[in-house]
């Protein structure tokens, strides 16, 4: 077993430990209820997994809290397994503001005026994002970047790239990640405004912008994960064992073949891969 996977298995166990939990119905918390579709799939979703669901309830706030938690940590883990592929100085967090990085500073400013300005704030809304989980890069010092040969001096160009710590010390957002246990039609959406805002009002590249959840309706997969120009891709916590659960049924299987055929819908084993792009 190679180390991904084990820290995949891993991951697969936290969830099932302090995450997943099975009511007295035998109705595991990432079903919809209502949908004898997504109880069914859930179900056999839940059985192609190698651990056994909690048995206590979780609320809808602490769950949600704990799969940003769980799946920072996976992330952060796997994706230490790859700074060979992308040396440098890489964090993962949660909760942490955009106009803290380069690219979105000039949105502090503009808050300060939207508050004490509520005719703008009504016309331009709001603009301060809070991604669930963000991956980011500290600039570098020109020592590291003379490490081999001299390529800058203290008075040197390039003077405005941020990548270089002399032009900017704040650090560069590398990828927003949104956390959804379930999605459900009138909450999925809010991730795609959420990506339009990094896209529109950055300064900068744009950074990953991914979707990381255990939703097990491939038609509501489908509701966030098609289409293109938002969001780079969908991806599920345990597709493979989805795509084990759907076998008997002919038209969830076919969704789920849409979306990974076309490359809107992949395992969580392949983001940090993606992320070293």
């Amino acid at each position: 077993m190679t180390h991904i996977e084990t820290l995949r298995k891993n991951y697969h166990q936290q969830i099932c430990q302090h995450l997943l939990f099975v009511d007295s119905q035998g109705v595991p918390n990432n079903a919809d209820k209502s949908s004898s579709l997504s109880t069914r799939i859930a179900r056999a979703w839940l059985e192609q997994l190698p651990y056994s669901a909690s048995q206590d309830a979780i609320s809808g706030q602490t769950s949600g809290k704990r799969f940003e938690e769980l799946t920072a940590q996976f992330l952060e883990e796997s994706f230490e397994q790859l700074r060979h592929l992308r040396p440098g100085d890489w964090r993962f967090e949660v909760h942490r503001r955009v106009e803290e990085f380069a690219q979105y500073e000039h949105l502090a400013d503009l808050a300060l005026m939207l508050k004490d300005n509520k005719l703008l704030r009504s016309t331009l809304g709001d603009y301060i994002i809070l991604p669930d989980i963000i991956l980011s890069r500290r600039p570098i010092e020109d020592a590291q970047i003379n490490e081999h040969q001299e390529i800058v001096s203290p008075n040197s160009a390039p003077k405005y790239s941020p990548l270089r710590q002399v032009n900017s010390n704040s650090p560069l957002l590398h990828a927003s990640i949104s956390c959804k246990w379930t999605i459900r039609s009138d909450r999925s959406q809010n991730s795609r405004t959420e990506a339009l805002n990094l896209i529109r009002n950055r300064k900068g590249h744009t950074p990953h912008i991914a979707i990381v959840t255990a939703e097990p309706l491939p038609s509501r997969l489908a509701s966030i994960a098609l289409g293109t120009g938002d969001i780079d891709c969908v991806y599920h916590v345990a597709l493979p064992e989805l795509q084990a659960a759907v076998a008997n049924d002919a038209s969830a299987q076919e969704m789920l073949e849409v979306l990974t055929d076309g490359k809107r819908l992949r395992d969580i084993s392949d983001l940090p891969f993606d992320l070293a792009i």
